[in-house]
């Protein structure tokens, strides 16, 4: 068996077209939508994050605002750098960056934030939201995984509530920002749904889970994590973790992924490779929730809309 490629650029430009159009819809309407950026320290994934970010805004015309703060700012200064951009009307979507630096209470910054403004659902009220089943938004990276999911379940002419109700998904990884996330998305699509945290690799525990998993989401942030023994055949891999990795005689780090790709594709049915696979696909969804979030600013208070 060998795996098909799951093309997240293809998947990512058709999504583009969409998320144009409700864009065009915006501005003919008088809604600005403005997506802001908060950067501390130097993080260099998240640098190519925000470069990878910028580029996908200019193309689709989107506003930016970008704020770059010292390593070294106290919390104090990158939370009145927040509250400074929810009183900005040009801007309707706030992300900050992640990893913030050590010392940096993360939940002090996220709960700065204006819930409306906030995209990628970090704010106490959406992360409740989104555990509950009514979220307002939807985390750009767990969005994407299931939009690039729902995709090729369409490509390959799979009716999407059968197998959602059949499937066993494994997501590998806690974090809040995907691997939570995604456990709630698989609850909502009523599937067996098992989260199981990276350190199990360590008492060789991982695979006992993994290879139970008919969908396996891999978002634990250690490079090649996942081989050919812990997929089980037929499974479909989704890879989202991205890390930068040192090679002996290359000046620039390569991108890889939480799986081992080249042995994967001999067991699995289907895999997202890194890059090309998720990313794309993420980038297009953050714009999509900022277009909601302009959208919610220009109703009635309490009227805001719903990701779907």
């Amino acid at each position: 068996m060998t795996a098909q490629i799951i093309d997240g650029r293809k998947i990512a430009a058709r999504l583009c077209e969409d998320v144009a159009a409700e864009l065009g819809a915006a501005v003919v309407d008088g809604v600005p939508v403005g997506l802001a950026t908060v950067l501390v320290g130097g993080d260099p994934a998240a640098r190519a994050y925000l470069r990878r970010l910028d580029r996908t805004a200019a193309a689709l015309g989107v506003f930016r605002r970008s704020v770059t703060l010292p390593g070294s700012a106290p919390v104090a200064d990158v939370v009145a750098a927040v509250r400074e951009l929810n009183r900005d009307p040009a801007v309707s979507g706030i992300l900050v960056l992640r990893p913030l630096p050590p010392g940096i209470d993360e939940a002090a910054v996220f709960a700065a934030l204006d819930p409306c403004k906030d995209v990628e659902a970090v704010h106490p009220e959406n992360a409740g939201l989104l555990a509950l089943g009514t979220p307002r938004y939807i985390p750009s990276t767990a969005a994407a995984v299931f939009h690039v999911l729902d995709s090729w379940l369409d490509e390959t002419g799979q009716e999407r509530a059968g197998f959602y109700h059949r499937a066993r998904i494994v997501v590998v990884g806690r974090s809040n920002n995907v691997g939570k996330p995604a456990v709630s998305l698989a609850f909502a699509k009523q599937a067996a749904i098992t989260s199981v945290d990276e350190w199990a690799s360590v008492g060789n525990q991982l695979g006992a889970y993994t290879r139970r998993a008919d969908v396996l989401i891999v978002a634990a942030g250690v490079p090649q994590l996942i081989r050919a023994e812990h997929v089980r055949a037929g499974a479909v891999v989704i890879d989202v973790g991205i890390n930068l990795v040192e090679h002996p005689g290359e000046r620039t780090p390569r991108i890889v992924g939480d799986v081992a790709l080249d042995e994967v594709t001999g067991r699995a049915r289907a895999v997202t490779p890194v890059p090309g696979g998720v990313g794309p696909v993420t980038d297009i969804w953050l714009v999509r929730n900022t277009v909601l979030a302009a959208r919610n600013a220009a109703v009635a208070p309490g009227g805001d809309r719903r990701a779907s």
